[in-house]
């Protein structure tokens, strides 16, 4: 089984959140937060518990470059940035422009590279752009080039998500088992869906909600083949078919990294009643689904439920949502 390298990962802390709680109609004491924010390597978020797994393997298989892909405020692309300059390796990130295909309106038309990627330009990462459609393709390409100048490329899985960068919340599962154990409801983001699956995994499917960003078009099927892996590796949880999983569709609006009114409501709330920091494409969405599983009753009164916070803020700055908050700052608030 694959190392990890260190990254800093610790068992981050699981904070109550009473008063968000009692504004979205549970009880002050049922809402509490994982926070996987917390993780601050390289401006921190969830994917940290991934490339520990996934530097690792590729550091074993001799790897002098990481090549990975992704939105061009990808969150993992960043990070996967940061760990190739602490471990001493080269990297390549392969991003689809803002404002082009399954990411139109995030950022279209800004004319300014915020966000993750002033932060790539910070870790010196080099940017290769091209079309969602033909972004394997490309992250392909990139690889047999580096070969060719004699470079040992390990190319990453987009979000970091197969059965070895899971296994990073499958140990953010046991940590939540120490930590909640009577957790009625966890509830996560999923873009690539190597969180939730690892959740799962560890938790079993009945208490993790996963709420779809709209990352990828197949998320429950990505889901559930993760988990059967993870299964089939530790021989401790049986696979899960994808029709067992509870994942929500209904927050992925207008499409990947689109702002939905009900994440602008939610990210409102979380600030304004904890203080609490959430992006436009993940964690707005997820506190949304989260928001809505209460008004439906699938979350009630009563039942402890964890949110799992995955990061994203420099992902905020990079967002036009960024700008409307400054614009409304000092007009008071609701």
């Amino acid at each position: 089984m694959t190392g990890r390298v260190d990254l800093g990962v610790w068992r981050t802390p699981l904070e109550p959140a009473p008063r968000l709680a009692e504004r979205i109609g549970l009880g002050a004491g049922d809402l509490w937060v994982k926070r996987d924010d917390w993780l601050g390597f390289g401006g921190g978020g969830n994917k940290v518990r991934k490339l520990e797994l996934l530097c690792a393997a590729a550091i074993e298989q001799g790897a002098t470059t990481l090549v990975t892909s992704g939105a061009a405020q990808s969150n993992y692309a960043r990070l996967t940035a940061a760990a190739a300059r602490r471990l001493g390796l080269g990297v390549v990130l392969v991003l689809v422009p803002e404002g082009e295909g399954a990411g139109a309106g995030a950022g279209a038309g800004a004319g300014m590279r915020t966000g993750n990627l002033a932060l790539d330009g910070l870790f010196g990462a080099e940017i290769r752009w091209a079309e969602w459609a033909r972004l394997d393709e490309v992250a392909a390409a990139v690889v047999e080039e580096l070969r060719a100048r004699g470079e040992r490329p390990a190319l990453l899985p987009y979000g970091g998500s197969n059965a070895t960068g899971a296994r990073g919340y499958l140990a953010c599962a046991g940590e939540l088992a120490e930590q909640a154990p009577d957790a009625r409801h966890v509830v996560v983001a999923v873009g690539s869906g190597g969180s939730m699956a690892g959740l799962v995994a560890g938790l079993g499917a009945e208490r993790v909600l996963g709420v779809n960003a709209g990352a990828v078009p197949d998320a429950a099927v990505r889901v559930a083949a993760m988990v059967s892996e993870l299964a089939e590796a530790s021989g401790s949880s049986r696979p899960v078919g994808h029709a067992e999983l509870r994942l929500c569709d209904e927050q992925i609006g207008g499409g990947y990294e689109q702002l939905t009114d009900s994440a602008r409501q939610a990210m409102r709330e979380a600030g304004r009643h904890e203080g609490l920091i959430l992006d436009p494409v993940y964690t707005g969405k997820a506190m949304a689904g989260l928001v809505a599983a209460v008004e439906t009753g699938e979350i009630g009164r009563g039942q402890r439920t964890v949110f799992v916070h995955t990061g994203g803020l420099p992902g905020l700055f990079g967002h036009p949502f960024a700008s409307e908050l400054a614009a409304g700052a000092g007009a008071g608030s609701g």
